[in-house]
């Protein structure tokens, strides 16, 4: 499905010696199909960097990535969404005089119905009649944007979804909801995986396996029955690395 070689990530400053700072240094990750995996690890590791080298919204300074054995290293966000990778931000993106219906036909990539379009919202615990037809802009709180960008993914039905951070700035309600959504999606994998950037320890439980992130490095990765019992138990992963050992 999925594979990182040798990746690593650089960005220019002048402070250093050799003018850059390494993000990321040699990443080798393997994603395999039907999997929910969690990627975890301290604040300021490197997990959200992965996230949009994934996705295509940055490209590694070294090394390779392969989406079902093709080269999509120098490809872009666009083209990678067409090869069937999908990315929701931890900020989803406002759109003002596009309505949510609007949104989730050009997800799906087809002219929709209202009934469909409100089925996915509906998957998301939302009243369909009272979002459909509204914009996607400021009067949204983040939670609502957060589920709607959720349904978008949903809409695409890509191989790979990648979540970046999906609790980030939604109150308890919200995020109870999500984690509801997140495991109908777990339940619901079909030849295809989902990636989820989270140190929150209900998202960890559902996971298949967890990648820790640290200091710009693969920790560890395994089977969550594994690494979840080393990480429970602290109010947080970005704690509970810090303890880890190999």
């Amino acid at each position: 499905m999925l594979e990182l070689k040798g990746v690593s990530f650089s960005v220019d400053d002048e402070s250093t010696k050799n003018g850059e700072i390494e993000i990321l240094k040699n990443i080798n990750l393997k994603i395999d199909e039907n999997k929910f995996v969690v990627i975890t690890g301290p604040n300021g590791g490197g997990k959200s960097t992965l996230a949009t080298l994934i996705a295509g919204i940055k490209k590694p300074s070294l090394g390779k990535i392969y989406f079902n054995g093709e080269d999509i290293t120098e490809l872009s966000i666009t083209e990678r969404a067409r090869k069937g990778i999908s990315f929701a931000f931890q900020q989803p993106v406002r759109f003002k005089g596009i309505r949510v219906i609007d949104l989730l036909r050009i997800a799906a990539g087809k002219d929709i119905s209202v009934s469909a379009a409100c089925e996915y919202l509906s998957e998301v615990g939302l009243c369909a009649r009272d979002y459909v037809e509204r914009e996607v802009n400021a009067s949204l709180s983040g939670g609502e944007l957060k589920r709607i960008e959720i349904a978008t993914v949903m809409a695409r039905k890509t191989k790979l979804s990648v979540f970046d951070e999906p609790e980030a700035g939604i109150d308890l309600w919200s995020f109870q909801n999500l984690i509801r959504i997140f495991e109908n999606m777990r339940n619901e994998i079909s030849n295809g995986s989902i990636i989820i950037i989270s140190h929150q320890e209900r998202i960890l439980n559902i996971a298949d396996e967890i990648v820790v992130v640290k200091n710009g490095t693969i920790f560890k990765h395994g089977d969550a029955k594994e690494i979840l019992p080393e990480l429970v138990g602290t109010e947080s992963a970005v704690d509970a690395c810090d303890r880890l050992r190999n």
